[in-house]
């Protein structure tokens, strides 16, 4: 159990003053923290490394705003979640997904996820197309184009290096919690656009990675997906990934995104068989939703209203 350590770190109040409800589910095995607000149909928001829940603080309040009951969950392993010693590969993690959906008590959900997230809100949206409702993806291709812009791309082999240095045991770990967390502020600051974040908020970031295990649970994706490459159960996940996306799909990049080149996340609509939209922020970096929120939030609620939203 990991609560003792992390409620303090994790449990925030939201920029707005809203009232955010915070509470634990059971789903897939495992103990998940949410943060709620608002009602409506639900729009399921996953955070990407090196982050936790609250990096959709500014999106909880405008999708509540626009009748939605907007959600923010903690990944396994991070945040108020429980930390296991297994189960973090992407099938499985995309099934703590649908999980906490079930347990939400609703028949399907809009996936909205960053980074990890959103590498994992593709493979659900895949794997559970029955849950899922629509899908919206920041700063991440799909897992088949992410596969093959990591193993031909030399470009974003060069750019993704930090998930080679990832491969090495204890060492990223002991690098992530050194001097309060600092490498993660550096992280963040490296990755964004012009509009680097507050430091209060990247102070919040470095305490959430600094809860006991929370670095080795956060590296622990990123070491499957490179030693899976030529292992079976790699190959048959990417294989899985064949099975197209039919709902309607959203696909934010930031135009100076350093770590996941535009031209690795462009064409990822070749997987979806549905109406996709993509959209490209001028200006911005790895995280759009935090570096220019509004613009974000404006782009997905109209997104999630049309009902044409092929066009």
């Amino acid at each position: 159990m990991t609560e003792p350590a992390a409620a303090p770190a994790v449990r925030l109040d939201l920029p707005s003053g809203e009232q955010v409800t915070h509470r634990d589910v059971a789903a897939n095995g495992a103990r998940f923290h949410i943060a709620e607000l608002g009602d409506g149909p639900l729009v399921l928001l996953l955070h990407g490394f090196p982050q936790f829940w609250w990096t959709w603080r500014y999106q909880l309040s405008a999708l509540a705003g626009a009748g939605y009951r907007a959600v923010a969950m903690d990944l396994r392993g991070v945040g108020g979640s429980d930390r296991t010693p297994r189960g973090y590969d992407p099938a499985n993690l995309a099934l703590d997904v649908t999980g906490v959906i079930r347990s939400l008590g609703e028949p399907d959900a809009a996936l909205v996820g960053h980074d990890l997230g959103g590498y994992l809100a593709w493979t659900a949206a895949a794997m559970r197309p029955k849950l899922v409702r629509r899908l919206a993806v920041a700063s991440m291709p799909h897992p088949r184009r992410w596969r093959a812009a990591m193993l031909r791309d030399a470009r974003q082999t060069a750019a993704s290096s930090y998930i080679w240095g990832f491969q090495r045991p204890w060492i990223p770990e002991r690098q992530l919690t050194a001097d309060d967390g600092a490498l993660v502020g550096e992280l963040i600051r490296d990755w964004s656009g012009p509009r680097l974040p507050e430091d209060a908020d990247v102070a919040a970031y470095q305490r959430a990675m600094c809860i006991p295990s929370t670095a080795h649970c956060s590296i622990e994706p990123y070491r499957w997906l490179v030693r899976s490459l030529a292992r079976p159960d790699g190959i048959q996940f990417n294989r899985r990934m064949k099975r197209p996306v039919r709902v309607p799909t959203l696909h934010l990049h930031g135009s100076l995104d350093p770590v996941t080149r535009t031209r690795s996340a462009a064409g990822s609509g070749e997987y979806v068989e549905a109406p996709y939209r993509w959209r490209l922020f001028d200006g911005l970096g790895h995280f759009p939703h935090e570096e220019d929120p509004a613009a974000f939030s404006t782009e997905l609620i109209n997104w999630l209203k049309d009902p044409e939203p092929d066009r």
